[in-house]
């Protein structure tokens, strides 16, 4: 069961050369646009040589029973606790077992040191971490390569391993607007990234190239590969939820560093409440604050202006929140934030009648091109005097919009300069001499 990415992952680690299991199928689910495909046998292996199917997750209860399935594995990441059991119970009772793979089983290990980044939800602040510590690493006279948790939602057998060092590269592969968030701000800044399929090729070739790989998690998900320093981030705009999903108290549990990020927005008894969580269940773990700074990429009054705010989809989506980087950006600007649903089309209306708890926000979906025409569409039809585009990736760069964009953007920087984040990457640095 997975959502193309982690699924394939355990499956090319646990079960690819194995014949003591006969794989018949994945499921998706989370992400549009991926089911009715075959995971192809160039990756699935000697034993595969038709490869394996791909059906929807809402199938699950018919093919365990039409097809005698023996065992169930769960494979994506980013739900609640209860959300995993509910799938338990649905398997268990369709007549099969049901399997939680550990961490560690799930790991490769590679011949460089590697720093994870994980987190406990989606849009905690992964991202800006990763740039963070790829900077120190530079600083430090280092060369780190990232490795970004897998978005394979294309031709999975020409995405096996990527490598990605500009815009032109992204285009040429066909990325969508979610791989390019997590892709664009890393080469913008010199940082090699890598992602695919195959992760076993991929750290290979990594390892070419870097002294220190870092491992930038997707979701919640875990590592990949054996971490040497494993930092997980926690939101305090969202107390409560790091022991409440999946695998991110799992990530907690194993952190030798926490991080509390966005501490400069959050109120104090929330991040008393997330720090009073981390001791409880991670005594072991250092506990670091760091602020989420918001910048614009003009300097422009917005007071009075009508704006519409597109911000990361993830992040609203399955992360579950209900305001991201651009609403708290024009929080005291005066400008007035319009609803988009009067005149949001296609996907775009569809992504906002799915999820009703959105105010006066659009998510930056784009898995397809039909999504981001709708969300080109949408913003065209808005009316409004600016967009505000707290999306990590250039929309200019995708879209064509009549309507002047404002680029929201955030970097992370310790509370405690003595004690912080900078303090302990460079002291791991100073650990490998």
């Amino acid at each position: 069961m997975g959502a193309a990415g982690r699924d394939f992952h355990n499956f090319n680690l646990l079960y690819r050369d194995n014949s003591d299991f006969n794989v018949i199928a994945f499921t998706a689910t989370q992400i549009p646009y991926i089911n009715d495909r075959t995971y192809p046998p160039s990756l699935a292996g000697t034993l595969y040589p038709n490869g394996i199917p791909v059906i929807d997750e809402s199938e699950l209860t018919n093919f365990i029973k039409e097809n005698n399935v023996d065992i169930v594995v769960f494979s994506y990441s980013d739900v609640t606790h209860e959300h995993v059991m509910h799938k338990a119970s649905q398997v268990i009772a369709s007549g099969a077992d049901f399997i939680l793979p550990s961490a560690t089983s799930t790991m490769l290990k590679s011949s460089k040191p590697v720093i994870s980044v994980t987190a406990v939800r989606t849009g905690c602040g992964k991202s800006g971490v990763t740039r963070f510590i790829a900077q120190l690493i530079k600083d430090n006279g280092l060369t780190p390569v990232a490795v970004r948790h897998p978005m394979p939602y294309g031709n999975l057998e020409a995405q096996t391993v990527q490598r990605f060092t500009d815009i032109k590269e992204m285009e040429a592969a066909k990325c969508t607007i979610e791989e390019r968030e997590e892709y664009e701000p890393l080469t913008e800044m010199g940082v090699v990234v890598y992602a695919g399929v195959d992760y076993g090729l991929i750290l290979k070739e990594a390892e070419k190239e870097a002294d220190i790989i870092i491992w930038d998690g997707g979701n919640n998900d875990l590592p990949f590969y054996q971490s040497d320093l494993e930092i997980t981030i926690l939101d305090p705009l969202r107390a409560g939820d790091e022991v409440s999903y999946h695998p991110g108290e799992a990530n907690l549990l194993r952190a030798e560093v926490a991080v509390i990020n966005k501490a400069n927005v959050a109120d104090t008894e929330s991040i008393k409440a997330v720090t009073a969580s981390i001791t409880a269940h991670n005594d072991n773990a250092l506990i670091i604050q760091t602020d989420s700074v918001l910048s614009f990429s003009e300097v422009i009054d917005l007071k009075g202006k009508k704006v519409l705010v597109i911000e990361d989809g993830p992040t609203l989506t399955h992360g579950g929140m209900r305001y991201g980087a651009g609403f708290k950006a024009i929080e005291t600007s005066g400008a007035m934030a319009i609803d988009p649903r009067p005149f949001a089309v296609g996907a775009t209306k569809d992504i906002l009648n799915k999820y009703p708890e959105l105010e006066n926000i659009v998510p930056a979906m784009g898995y397809s091109e039909e999504q981001i025409k709708d969300l080109e569409a949408t913003i065209n039809s808005s009316g409004a005097d600016f967009i505000i585009a707290a999306t990590p990736v250039d929309l200019a760069r995708i879209i064509t919009s009549k309507i002047p964009i404002l680029r929201v953007s955030y970097e992370i920087k310790d509370r405690d300069e003595a004690n912080g984040l900078r303090k302990r990457v460079e002291t791991f640095l100073r650990s490998l001499d």
